[in-house]
């Protein structure tokens, strides 16, 4: 057990609250929070004026460690870009360099030969490329607009989840990317984060509409103008986008933690979230079995 100060929103002091604005820092409460492009931001600084309250000092409480929320750093999303950032490399000095890392796939030995996403792999004791697919990325094209979506949207989530739940909403929501992607096309090799940024990307959609009440936010926008694109442009997985986007939804609202008031409370991962998780898991591990065990 770790001794961490609770924090209370500055505009209602009797709200206890894991977020804060991203522009000075101060502790928030979720009908106060406001989403913008950087980050959360209290209705100072979002352009919404609300009536002064009186700000009092609580005294420290004893949090259990690893439920910390919104501390202005999203250490999981860093790290998750690292990691990509680095096979990416290792493919790219394996295969066709920095700008066709992809390419390897054909090289025996290669990296991303044994880790991409190819459904024949599958039932034949290759199940961890369900997860080890997440991670590579076809070109610098590829790679860049993953890293930027996951760097603008993951550290707005993980400072509203905290390290533990993020880290189940990206893997999870991950796995569904690969089952809704062999759904689509079993026979083609997939790879890439994309679903289980979809993922955060639902997660986001969820918790602004508890916020907001409005299910037609920021979020929804763009995972409407990003499905368009899934759909549009040839040789992307439309369906481990989708796939990963269902997955979580379901995993968010598996989280929450519903008050009196009909608003999710997101605190501790409790038995609805593990339970979320692990039904999302084991049924996005199923659906994939079920449609490659056919091939040989």
């Amino acid at each position: 057990m770790s001794t961490v100060e609770t924090q209370y929103c500055y505009r209602h002091p009797d709200r206890e609250t894991g977020l804060s604005c991203s522009e000075c820092g101060r502790p928030i409460c979720a009908d106060c929070a406001t989403f913008a492009p950087v980050g959360i931001r209290c209705p100072d600084h979002a352009g919404v004026r609300q009536a002064p309250t009186t700000r009092l000092k609580p005294p420290p409480v004893r949090r259990a460690p690893g439920v910390a929320l919104a501390t202005g750093s999203a250490p999981i999303t860093k790290a998750l870009i690292a990691i990509n950032l680095v096979i990416y490399l290792i493919g790219a000095s394996q295969g066709g360099g920095l700008s066709d890392p992809g390419s390897s796939i054909n090289r025996p030995g290669s990296l991303y030969r044994h880790m991409v996403l190819f459904g024949p792999f599958v039932p034949h004791g290759g199940w961890y490329r369900l997860v080890t697919s997440m991670f590579l990325h076809e070109n610098l094209l590829h790679i860049g607009f993953n890293m930027y979506a996951l760097w603008v949207i993951g550290r707005i989530v993980e400072q509203y989840l905290g390290t533990t739940r993020y880290i189940g909403l990206y893997f999870v929501s991950g796995l569904a990317g690969s089952a809704g992607a062999l759904l689509q096309t079993p026979i083609t090799p997939v790879l890439g984060a994309s679903g289980a940024i979809f993922g955060v990307l639902g997660a986001m959609m969820v918790l602004e509409w508890q916020v907001t009440g409005r299910l037609a936010g920021q979020a929804a926008a763009l995972v409407a103008i990003n499905l368009v694109l899934s759909f549009v442009i040839p040789g992307i997985s439309w369906g481990g986008h989708v796939g990963g986007l269902i997955g979580g939804v379901l995993v968010m609202l598996a989280y929450a933690h519903w008050s009196d008031r009909g608003r999710a409370r997101y605190g501790q991962l409790g038995l609805g979230g593990i339970l979320g998780l692990v039904a999302v898991g084991v049924g996005s591990v199923a659906i994939a079995y079920f449609r490659t065990r056919g091939y040989a």
